[in-house]
């Protein structure tokens, strides 16, 4: 791919990341607080969470599948439809009042939410080694405008939701489902050529030949044992912050909403924490491609660290220090992406690389379902201040991590 095109496809998907970006914040900020009051607990709150990072789970493999095969275009484009889809069944769960309506449909959402972070991939595949985490920034950032302001809508889509006969708290899911479709169409219309596009013929079966897409689905085998390890490395940098992001940013506006403040004050917490997730992304990117990723992934473990620590400290009532954290935890985890997209990316030939990331992708998903799912009962149980600080300390060992699989890479900068 030659001339301006990269710069064009480019640009296609920052609009459709600006799109798809309110989607993303909908479960974010309202999710919990649906289940609460659907659910009538605290220790089920979670709940949501949990379901939509599971069907980005499934949602992340079928794209990465779908991807391999037919190139970026036709993965990213399913999953935004299913997403919005997804966001329809949930507000059409919350004017039934059905829970058995609610869970299939946050599954389906998730598909929407693995696409928005799938999207990074196809920006690293338009950019050569020496940019890459530059232009997986780029994408990353262009969700910030979204991701924004959807938290700060939640009064608007509320009282558009009421106006319409459904519950306040579904009104978000009413702006994701718009947005995700939005995004779907966009780039049915506009990503030509395919940032990955398909093989135009079987691969060849005899000796030497590579993998197909079945092999494709097994990311070490075949791959240096450099390699392995700078895959290894990046998986388990994005599995840890995703956890720790999720268990923490999932139970923020229980823990507001159970000490007096309304659901604005949460939606203003979410989003300066979502913005924190996306806005330092050019910097972030900037910063991996000239000191490397290894440096980065463990300033991640730190920042996180620095995170749960404070939110700890914080008391229920100073929501200004409460918000501090979550920004932190924002910036934590922008470090981890980019950081960890870079390192699998490099680490995988173009042959295998969607089917492989789209595993990848899996795994992060369900580390956060697994951080969505543990939160409210660590909340109901231990407190905000215990999840708080057991999510800074397993945030900790992303620090080990990048240290051991600097030196393993045998790269100078890393004594």
């Amino acid at each position: 791919m030659t001339g301006t095109a990269p710069r064009r496809l480019l640009a296609v998907l920052v609009f459709s990341q600006v799109l798809s970006g309110a989607g993303l914040a909908a479960g974010i900020t309202v999710g919990a607080l649906l289940a609460e009051d659907m659910l009538g607990s605290t220790g089920l709150a979670g709940v949501p969470s949990a379901l939509f990072t599971a069907g980005s789970a499934v949602g992340a493999a079928g794209i990465g599948r779908l991807s391999q095969r037919r190139g970026r275009r036709s993965g990213l484009v399913l999953g935004y439809g299913a997403g919005a889809l997804g966001s329809l069944g949930v507000v059409a769960a919350a004017a039934l009042d059905s829970v058995l309506l609610l869970f299939p449909s946050l599954l389906v959402y998730g598909a929407g939410t693995a696409t928005n972070l799938m999207a990074r991939y196809a920006g690293a595949d338009l950019a050569p080694p020496d940019r890459r985490g530059r232009a997986v920034s780029t994408v990353l950032f262009a969700t910030t405008l979204g991701a924004v302001a959807g938290p700060n809508l939640v009064t608007a889509t509320g009282n558009l939701a009421l106006a319409w006969g459904v519950p306040r708290l579904a009104g978000p899911f009413l702006l994701a489902a718009a947005a995700f479709a939005a995004a779907a169409v966009v780039l049915a219309c506009l990503l030509r050529p395919d940032p990955l596009p398909a093989p135009r013929t079987p691969a060849p079966t005899g000796a030497g030949a590579p993998p197909d897409d079945g092999a494709a689905s097994s990311a070490a085998p075949g791959l240096t044992a450099v390699q392995r390890r700078g895959l290894a490395a990046g998986t388990s940098v994005m599995l840890l912050t995703q956890l720790v992001m999720i268990a923490l940013m999932t139970m923020t506006p229980v823990h507001l909403r159970a000490h007096g403040h309304g659901t604005q004050a949460a939606g203003l917490v979410i989003a300066l924490h979502v913005g924190a997730m996306f806005l330092p992304s050019p910097l972030t990117g900037l910063w991996v491609d000239r000191v490397g990723p290894h440096r980065v992934a463990a300033a991640s473990g730190v920042t996180l660290l620095g995170a749960g620590l404070l939110a700890t400290l914080t008391p229920p009532h100073a929501v200004a220090g409460l918000a501090v954290a979550l920004v932190l935890l924002g910036v934590g985890w922008n470090f981890g992406l980019v950081s960890g997209t870079a390192l699998v990316t490099e680490a995988l030939p173009p042959a295998r690389r969607a089917g492989s990331q789209g595993l990848v992708d899996v795994g992060i998903a369900l580390a956060g379902a697994t951080g969505g799912m543990a939160s409210g009962p660590v909340l109901a149980a231990g407190g905000f201040p215990v999840l708080a600080l057991a999510c800074g300390v397993l945030a900790a060992a992303v620090v080990p991590v990048a240290v051991l699989a600097a030196r393993g890479a045998g790269d100078a900068r890393y004594p």
